[in-house]
């Protein structure tokens, strides 16, 4: 229990101090914002920062942290510690940065920010990538949530496409999705997510009470205990991928700038950006908890470890059966509502693309009937070639960590413009280019070298990516 303690105190220490100091570094004014200065009632327009903070917190949060938090703990107690962590030095600046700088350059994604600050170089590598994320990320929570409220609510076993249910809720999930990304953002998301933001957090809330009120097993850290993951899966890079939603996670960024556009007041951002981010690491903190103990009690069958019916277990574990409605609700709506701001930010990516920065109806629309159709057809490759599916799902893991090591990149590039300390970004950039390269250096759907190879191998090649990050910086001299 120690050491979960102790991870809870990094948290909240963390954001209490070390948030300041990152804002000190943005200096946020009463400058008026893009959701003011360019209010268009579609995508700009300009929301409190309650409404914002849980918008964006339902943005991020997907299923992820709990998924990350059951599959991240089956590396040890250590986990209660990097997660915090890597959230407060990593995580939550990149989420403030990502979501300043697009306020300061009238909200523009994150792939238009880096053609500004880093150059063409990179604009068109990472539009492609951003954009097979964030259509992968919608089609998955479609797909998910799909599924668990076909079993959920109607008792379906047969998920195939051959069953009429699943492909009326499929149909039922997407249609939402495209008048979630075309209908002005206060009207429907504005107005059902900070309802679906509190239902989150109540029901984490109540596992947190379970913890009190039925007692938790939770181990504490020691060398013994570094790393026990029953695959020996190593630390560095898969602990990182597989925890990225509760940590650091390149998709945040995408959603970041979908709230720049509906920042009210600049000094908002510290609790919608950082505070946020801080709040979903804490989620996956205590589900993380509940999954420690549900494993060291066998309470949990072989065949779900690391899987989605844990969390499940943990819900029956710690909460009485008529709270439990209020856990199962969460996780169905989780899903689908990071799928529709995905597919909003792949909107607003296209439209930046086209020079579009407003769009009209007219627009929108144009841009995503040729999504839908690209969405419904990866669907359904998905539902019939299940292992294609999930080897592209990989790729996903470093695409998403990318976008996280990029971010930080072109912050790094905008700190220093203003004699800022950019180290604040560099060295988090430094740790997740890492972790990218080791990754897909080590991966068999990488270059399948050994971890010490990878290791080598990434190190060389952040040091090539400093030393590239550092000519640009001198031409800005």
């Amino acid at each position: 229990m120690l050491t979960f303690l102790m991870g809870l105190l990094i948290l909240g220490l963390g954001y209490v101090f070390y948030s300041k100091y990152v804002v000190r570094q943005v200096e946020p004014s009463e400058t008026p914002t893009p959701a003011h200065t360019l209010c268009d009632n579609i995508d700009y327009i300009p929301m409190g920062i309650k409404r914002n903070s849980l918008i964006h917190l339902l943005n991020i949060a997907g299923i992820g942290p709990l998924m990350g938090a059951v599959q991240g703990i089956l590396f040890g107690p250590v986990a209660f510690l990097i997660i915090p962590i890597g959230c407060v030095f990593m995580g939550a600046v990149h989420d403030y940065m990502a979501g300043m700088i697009s306020v300061r350059n009238e909200g523009e994604q994150i792939t238009s920010l880096i053609k500004k600050y880093l150059g063409n170089s990179l604009y068109w590598l990472f539009v492609l990538v951003s954009s097979v994320v964030l259509i992968l990320v919608a089609v998955v929570f479609v797909y998910t949530s799909g599924d668990i409220l076909a079993e959920k609510m109607f008792n379906v076993t047969d998920f195939s496409l051959n069953n009429p249910v699943i492909i009326t809720i499929y149909a039922v999930i997407i249609g939402y999705y495209v008048l979630a990304s075309l209908f002005p953002i206060d009207k429907i998301i504005g107005k059902v997510y900070p309802i679906f933001g509190v239902l989150l957090i109540v029901g984490t809330l109540l596992i947190l009470g379970g913890f009190l009120t039925n007692g938790v097993t939770l181990q504490n850290i020691d060398f013994k205990n570094i790393n026990v993951h029953p695959a020996h899966l190593a630390i560095i890079p898969m602990f990182f991928v597989t925890v990225s939603c509760g940590m650091l996670s390149g998709f945040h960024s995408t959603q970041a700038t979908i709230i720049s556009r509906t920042l009210n007041n600049e000094k908002d951002g510290k609790i919608v950006f950082y505070g946020m981010m801080c709040v979903e690491c804490l989620i996956a903190m205590i589900w993380a908890a509940g999954a420690m103990h549900v494993y060291s009690n066998n309470l949990v069958p072989a065949d779900f470890v690391g899987k989605a019916n844990v969390i499940n277990v943990i819900t029956d574990t710690f909460l009485p059966h008529y709270l439990t409605f209020l856990v199962t609700a969460a996780i169905i709506v989780l899903p689908i509502t990071s799928g529709d701001t995905a597919l909003r930010g792949l909107r607003l990516v296209v439209a930046e693309i086209l020079g579009w920065k407003k769009c009209t109806y007219k627009h929108c629309l144009q841009i995503i009937i040729p999504i839908l159709f690209i969405l419904v057809g990866v669907l359904a490759f998905a539902k019939t070639n299940n292992e294609a599916f999930f080897l592209v799902w990989r790729y996903f893991t470093f695409a998403n960590s990318s976008i996280a090591s990029i971010v930080f990149l072109f912050s790094t590039i905008y700190l220093y413009q203003r004699g800022k300390n950019y180290l604040i970004t560099l060295l988090p950039g430094i740790v997740s280019l890492f972790v990218c390269f080791c990754f897909i250096l080590n991966a068999k759907i990488g270059f399948n070298l050994s971890l010490t190879n990878s290791k080598i191998g990434a190190a060389i090649l952040c040091l090539l990516a400093v030393m590239w990050l550092r000519a640009g910086m001198k031409k800005l001299n």
